[in-house]
């Protein structure tokens, strides 16, 4: 059964220790799932940014020489760029979302703690 903030004024003292165990266990769990999500999206950037240095060097290497290679090399720098912005700027929006749950989280608990 949930209990929402304003239902915690008609409740006991234990019952708001309660719902503060409830909310922070909630919280912490969001925060961990959040993080794991980030060092996700840290792989997927380091990984697009490996496929641009691949697409450099192959534009590097085969400009002038092999025209299909430095079309292939032209087309993985440009796709590692892309993702890799769009992937940054996630992340980027990511961390983010971590510090208002962080900061939600905090005015709940004022909030509770002042009742």
């Amino acid at each position: 059964m949930a209990y929402s903030i304003q239902d915690s004024n008609t409740r006991s003292k234990n019952g708001v220790i309660m719902d503060l165990k409830k909310i922070t266990a909630g919280y912490q769990n969001e925060v961990n799932y959040q993080k794991k999500m980030l060092q996700n999206l840290q792989y997927w950037l380091q990984t697009l940014l490996a496929i641009a240095a691949i697409g450099l060097v192959l534009c590097y290497y085969f400009y002038g020489k092999t025209t299909w290679l430095f079309i292939v090399g032209v087309i993985l720098l440009v796709f590692g760029v892309l993702g890799g912005a769009i992937v940054a700027y996630g992340r980027h929006r990511g961390k983010q979302n971590v510090k208002l749950i962080i900061s939600d989280y905090e005015k709940k608990v004022n909030y509770l703690k002042n009742k």
